[in-house]
């Protein structure tokens, strides 16, 4: 990357990725060059890391140089342009969705986290004693759909203006396989609906099952032409429409 960016004058991207333990100077070095860096956090948490790795140390090895890039990287520093990124491996230490929510949410608040990333377990790459080994052959859908769970909530937190608190879980802490957690949240608060789509702030409209950033900012467009009287002028009724219908009013 230094012979790229020093001697060649490449001036395109560059994602560095950070290994755990790096020395500060290395990462230091490896921000000033880079367009984006990422260390992986791979698990939330000491207790959950002990479970996959008795060599790396969670603070020190990964933590400590998380929030030194974050630091870095802060708004009006020398690299406020370089973005930070992270993944977790979801399953393999058997840990609860609630948790990795919980720090998803700790990095993009408090750690200037651009992106957050995640990878399901694949059970057979890892020592036979690890929670991620121990599933039931059957369950490589439900880990697969795990991740896409999570992916949608990172969405939420990213585009839709939703924080930790809004997300829900069930008893095993765990978000439902059987439904995308913004609908889990409109059928445990029927109290906010319906909603008037001729009214409603664009937060509130993100709030709507079947309603995307596009479809909201073409109900805000379209409401400045004239009232709207059912879906159908929102757009064709598809069936993510279908399922916004039930939850607003005209």
């Amino acid at each position: 990357a230094r012979l790229l960016r020093r001697k060649h004058r490449f001036k395109g991207y560059i994602h560095l990725k950070v290994i755990p333990g790096a020395s500060d100077a290395a990462v230091e070095e490896a921000v000033s060059l880079a367009s984006a860096v990422s260390l992986n956090i791979e698990t939330p948490g000491a207790e959950c890391l002990e479970k996959l790795s008795h060599k790396k140390d969670f603070i020190g090895d990964i933590v400590e140089p998380i929030k030194l890039i974050s630091r870095l990287t802060s708004r009006g520093s020398r690299y406020e342009k370089v973005k930070q990124t992270t993944q977790f491996i979801v399953g393999a230490a058997g840990e609860q969705d609630a948790k990795i929510v919980k720090y998803m949410s700790g990095l993009y608040d408090r750690l200037n986290m651009q992106r957050v990333y995640f990878s399901a377990y694949q059970k057979g790459l890892g020592d036979e004693s690890i929670a991620g080994e121990q599933t039931e052959s059957g369950d490589s859908a439900d880990i697969l759909m795990r991740e896409h769970r999570l992916y949608q909530v990172d969405f939420l937190f990213r585009k839709y203006g939703f924080a930790e608190s809004d997300i829900v879980f069930d008893k095993g802490g765990n978000l439902s396989l059987t439904a995308d957690p913004k609908e889990t949240w409109a059928q445990n608060h029927p109290e906010y609906f319906p909603i008037n789509a001729n009214q409603a702030s664009r937060l509130s409209l993100l709030r709507v099952p079947g309603l995307g950033p596009v479809t909201v900012k073409r109900i805000l467009q379209r409401r400045k032409q004239g009232r709207l009287t059912s879906i159908e002028d929102v757009g064709r009724v598809g069936t993510r429409l279908a399922k916004a219908r039930e939850y607003l009013s005209f």
